[in-house]
């Protein structure tokens, strides 16, 4: 393991901790898109079901057991404990736009057609587009708290770290996952428009990310 994949481990746990504490500390999931927590929750349920055949690490076994914790628990807040606070009018969109043609490729592209690894292929394909529906939810509503901006900012630098750890890993080992880079590069360009806005308005002390509105 190299310091890029671990500093981009440790940016995705920070990004679905400081989620969970929002809504537990404000006991609100007011602004968070419930698909997208639904949608990430799928993403690792279909990845990591090789943890009852695969040992790896430890590591790699208490990782995949904590964010397959989290994501559920974050999915048990919003759409249980505090489901009257979630705003399912504003979390409107599509998510069979997103799932049908991500299940299609993976049986389309895959390294191996098994049913192990397809689920691996729809994961990776899924949590490119995963995030689709939270930026959705921003847009419609012009603004996001600071605290959500914050989640979205360490889960794209998580993506961003993995990306580095791509190159690192080709440079030294000469491994190449054409699958995992290709949609990773794509989930990545969805944040980077986000990115400027992060650091330009939420870093620059506004509580609130507000976007430009069409005249």
């Amino acid at each position: 393991m190299n310091i890029f994949r671990l500093a981009g481990d440790v940016s995705h746990l920070v990004a679905i901790i400081l989620l969970i504490l929002k809504i537990w500390r404000t006991k609100s999931c007011a602004g968070i898109s419930g698909k997208s927590q639904v949608l990430f929750a799928l993403v690792f349920t279909t990845r990591y079901l090789d943890l009852v055949i695969t040992f790896i690490s430890i590591y790699n076994a208490v990782m995949k057991v904590v964010f397959l914790g989290l994501a559920y628990a974050t999915v048990y807040l919003i759409y249980m404990r505090f489901r009257s606070t979630y705003n399912s009018e504003s979390d409107s969109f599509r998510v069979e736009f997103l799932l049908v043609p991500v299940a299609g490729l993976s049986f389309l592209e895959n390294y191996a057609f098994a049913p192990i690894e397809i689920l691996w292929t729809f994961s990776i394909y899924l949590e490119s587009v995963a995030i689709l529906p939270q930026l959705f939810m921003i847009t419609k509503t012009g603004e996001a708290e600071s605290i959500t901006t914050h989640y979205l900012f360490f889960l794209g630098l998580y993506r961003a770290l993995y990306l580095a750890n791509w190159v690192w890993r080709y440079n030294t080992e000469g491994f190449f996952d054409q699958i995992a880079v290709v949609s990773g590069v794509v989930q990545t360009i969805f944040y980077c428009d986000f990115f400027y806005l992060y650091v330009t308005r939420v870093l620059r002390g506004s509580g609130k990310m507000s976007l430009p509105m069409p005249v």
